[in-house]
């Protein structure tokens, strides 16, 4: 009797260990499809990339210094972004416009990752940086889309944002020219993500968001050519 029960012990074992390694097969197999491959266009795909949109367009740049009194547009180099804010508000200004840049590029690659799979996480993160860029509450007028790209990449790859944040942080305190570390950055956006294994349709998507920040920094370019880009002060 009780080698029996043994018995049927060590069959029920085998039977929920078969089961247990066929769910994790299937989710591994999942997460790979999804590192590679683009999903066909749904419902929830043309949300998530809508809702992203509209999360990016909320533009705390414009939001924090019109809470203080201040149109952003009429002071510094006239972009709502966190280094102008920091410039002609402050630190706690400009930090608190950074971090709400970076949380919605975040909450954006995760609405896409939640809602459809991660290589769609990837085009909601370049829907919000266009929406930072040309927000609709905002008349279109907005910011470079720095920091609400490495905020996605601190959703979709939490070691790789860590390290392009504290970089971009490092060249900012170095440099005190926060285009030069936003450029940088960008530069190294797409063989970042490719270094920590992803392939296919998410580097296009990263891409896309790297070529559009890059260009939204063309006036910086300039200036940094011409010798007179503006600083930020990190002490």
């Amino acid at each position: 009797m009780a080698l029996q029960r043994r018995s049927a012990s060590l069959t029920s074992l085998r039977f929920a260990l078969s089961v247990a390694n066929d769910i994790f097969s299937s989710r591994a197999g999942t997460r790979r499809r999804r590192r590679h491959l683009l999903d066909l266009p749904t419902v929830d795909t043309l949300i998530a990339l809508v809702i992203a949109y509209l999360l990016g367009s909320i533009d705390s740049g414009v939001i924090v210094p019109r809470l203080m009194g201040v149109d952003i547009y009429a002071h510094g180099s006239g972009n709502p972004g966190a280094s102008n804010v920091m410039r002609t508000l402050g630190k706690r200004a400009g930090a608190a416009v950074m971090l709400a840049d970076a949380a919605k590029g975040a909450l954006a690659a995760f609405i896409g990752a939640w809602m459809v799979s991660d290589a769609i996480g990837f085009w909601c993160a370049l829907a919000a940086v266009v929406g930072h860029a040309f927000p609709v509450w905002h008349r279109f007028r907005g910011g470079r889309g720095v920091a609400t790209a490495i905020g996605a990449v601190l959703w979709l790859e939490p070691w790789y944002g860590l390290i392009l944040a504290l970089g971009w942080a490092a060249v900012v305190a170095t440099t005190k020219t926060a285009s030069i570390a936003s450029l940088g950055a960008m530069l190294l956006y797409v063989p970042g993500y490719a270094l920590f294994g992803w392939t296919g349709w998410p580097l296009v998507a990263a891409g896309a968001t790297a070529l559009l920040v890059i260009v939204r920094h063309s006036a910086n370019i300039r200036r940094l050519l011409g010798g007179r880009e503006q600083t930020v002060e990190t002490a």
